[in-house]
């Protein structure tokens, strides 16, 4: 009877080991249920814990640490210095409450949508700036796919070149040079050159090198560049003089504020006094009153969302140089904001434009 006696042995430590598995997997479970595709988050707060954090996969939990020096910033997803990271003592990114835009059964009349208490309010107070539901549920899903007043898809019969150009992907080739992206000879090879920040005595030589009336373009005109200047440590004699010699000026803020969520987050008047502030400033020192200073470019690329390129058609700025793309080949060109950027918003937390402008990107 003794193998009856190991048998039993054997049951028992096997059902001990499944139960353990059982409950291993329920607690992963448990961590990961609430968590987002690919959201990555601690086990442990505290600033000796700050560089671990752990992320669900299909093959189960998978831990990453930050290099030494570094911290894990749970809100921008990404490795930061430890200065800059504050929130080490909390284990998951802040869960915002989604409105209800999509039920089974209307829940509001025409022209309303529902906050995430069910409460109804009117579609243009969603992905204003301004929270108006009880529970800041308009404000929190507000990205190109889901703002209720997004810009609608590319439309060619309505947008037409001079004033408007759009393409479903961004890569249509304006003039019908190059017609499904076959057969493009005819595309000329355009390369753009510009600079951000002061010009003064530190560059200036450097420009004089790079523009030493040497390097044309092929109509045999010198070539020139933009210059996105901002107003710290600037010489505006320099910017008369570039302007002077055929090189575009356009804005990059009066502060240059190294706060790079100040720009994510600033409201229509703060852009327009960086930069409608640093074009007026442009004109008083550096003489430039041709209004010629049509571009702006944010600083750290850093996008200011509807906000920004609201207060661009307030004052008239023309075009924006901030918004980033993914690679791609071939690749974009320029395209007006009345209607759906033709990419994703690319970089970590940026705040792209998800209403309809008249502004070139």
């Amino acid at each position: 009877m003794g193998w009856l006696r190991n048998l039993a042995v054997v049951l028992v430590v096997s059902g001990v080991s499944c139960q353990d598995d059982d409950d291993e997997l329920s607690q992963e479970k448990k961590l990961c249920q609430d968590k987002s595709a690919g959201e990555l988050f601690r086990l442990k707060a505290g600033k000796d814990a700050c560089r671990d954090v752990i992320q669900c996969t299909a093959a189960g939990l998978q831990a990453i640490r930050c290099p030494p020096g570094l911290a894990f910033d749970l809100e921008k997803q990404t490795c930061d210095w430890k200065w800059a990271v504050k929130n080490c003592d909390k284990l998951t990114k802040e869960k915002k409450v989604k409105p209800l835009l999509v039920t089974d059964e209307p829940l509001c009349e025409d022209n309303k949508l529902a906050c995430g208490d069910a409460i109804c309010i009117q579609k243009e107070l969603f992905c204003d700036g301004k929270k108006d539901c009880n529970d800041g549920s308009d404000e929190n899903s507000c990205d190109i796919d889901t703002d209720p007043n997004r810009a609608p898809p590319c439309d060619k019969e309505i947008c037409k070149l001079p004033d408007c150009f759009c393409s479903e992907d961004g890569t249509s080739v304006p003039g019908d040079l190059c017609p499904e992206n076959d057969k493009c000879v005819r595309v000329p090879q355009m390369v753009m050159v510009t600079f951000d920040d002061a010009i003064n005595n530190n560059n200036i030589d450097l420009y004089k090198e790079i523009f030493n009336k040497q390097r044309r373009n092929p109509n045999g005109c010198d070539i020139k560049a933009t210059f996105f200047v901002s107003h710290k440590y600037t010489n505006y004699s320099a910017v008369e003089d570039m302007h002077r010699l055929g090189h575009e000026i356009a804005a990059h803020s009066i502060t240059h504020n190294d706060n790079e969520t100040f720009w994510t987050d600033a409201t229509v008047e703060d852009w327009a006094k960086e930069m409608a502030g640093s074009r007026l400033i442009i004109d008083k020192f550096a003489n430039i009153n041709d209004n010629s200073v049509v571009g702006l470019r944010a600083p750290y690329l850093r996008v200011g969302g509807n906000h920004q390129f609201t207060m661009m058609e307030e004052q008239s700025f023309l075009y924006d140089s901030s918004i980033t793309a993914p690679l791609k080949n071939p690749p974009l060109w320029p395209y007006t904001m009345y209607f759906r950027m033709p990419h994703r918003c690319h970089g970590n937390l940026q705040n792209c434009p998800t209403r309809s402008h008249a502004v070139w990107e």
